[in-house]
């Protein structure tokens, strides 16, 4: 998807802020949407990640999420770097202003592209760190609303973060971005409502869509729109060895009988600690139970880096 106005920042050029008159340096583009652009910047030989909108209102809803999310980390531990470094206008040479803001930059790849080059045994640890994500956005009051694989970044030892806000929602509204195949609404399975529910359906989704992506597309094709169920994708789930030590939380997931992302991610970990779960697919290693005790004890120390752009 490509944006719906003209803007064009070139490699070496500079960014100056309206108001605060903070510079930045543009390496290239990282990416492109339907209310933005996302450009690699340098600032004080340190690298952020600048997203710059036609739509201040539509920006200022992202920009809100963070600072949300900002505040509820600074009550927990007021030492912590914000997610958020500027937010200005600036102004093009032709004389247009456009907002922008600019938050930290990590780097990762793609969910797909981590389990691919490190190997699905990374799969049970990845998937517990984005439960853990998720629900450090919950209890800032926020759905995520687009999960999906595109939307969730890898770092080093599985660290996860979570990308392209424009979806967020406020708890008890209307989702305002979505992918049917995640959507709880396309599957019969319950309201386009942002909660906790929500997203923790997208997750189990996604963890079908992660090991057999193919026979879920077909799946879609295939049923009328009335006989679309969550027991149709348990039923494909079910043909994974991967998902099959799985398949109770999936079952709980989509039927929404996890009170919140918390206690889902508590349960994912307690599974995959357990003896002998993960006999029916490929075992974890004693070395990544471990890094799940570490996981545990360094909740939210993880960053979210970058509000991308849905592709």
């Amino acid at each position: 998807m490509t944006t719906s106005f003209k803007f064009t920042l070139g490699r070496g050029s500079v960014v100056t802020g309206k108001w605060k008159g903070k510079q930045y340096r543009i390496e290239r583009m990282l990416g492109e949407g339907a209310n933005g652009k996302v450009f690699l910047v340098q600032r004080d030989k340190v690298w952020y990640a600048l997203k710059a909108g036609a739509d201040a209102v539509d920006l200022q809803s992202e920009i809100n999420v963070l600072q949300s999310l900002d505040l509820q980390r600074r009550m927990k531990r007021p030492d912590t770097e914000p997610f958020l470094v500027d937010v200005d206008d600036l102004l093009m040479p032709d004389g247009q202003e456009f907002p922008f803001y600019v938050m930290r930059y990590v780097r990762g790849v793609t969910l797909s592209d981590y389990l691919a080059r490190e190997g699905p045994e990374w799969f049970p640890l990845v998937g517990y760190n984005l439960l853990r994500k998720l629900s450090e956005l919950h209890e800032a009051g926020w759905s995520f609303g687009d999960l999906k694989v595109e939307n969730v970044l890898v770092a080093e030892y599985g660290r996860v973060e979570l990308v392209d806000y424009g979806g967020v929602t406020g708890f008890g509204k209307g989702v305002r971005q979505f992918t049917e195949i995640y959507d709880r609404g396309y599957w019969n399975a319950g309201k386009r409502m942002a909660d906790s529910g929500y997203d923790l359906f997208s997750f189990a989704v996604l963890c079908i869509q992660l090991q057999d992506s193919k026979r879920l597309l077909q799946l879609t094709h295939q049923l009328l729109p009335q006989n679309r169920s969550p027991e149709e994708l348990l039923r494909l789930a079910q043909l994974q060895p991967a998902l099959r030590p799985f398949m109770g939380w999936l079952s709980d997931a989509m039927a929404g009988r996890f009170a919140n992302a918390r206690e889902a991610a508590a349960s994912w970990q307690r599974l995959v600690s357990r003896s002998g779960t993960m006999k029916s697919s490929p075992p974890v290693p004693g070395w990544m139970k471990g890094l799940f005790m570490l996981s545990a004890g360094v909740a939210g120390a993880a960053i979210i880096w970058l509000l991308w752009l849905e592709w």
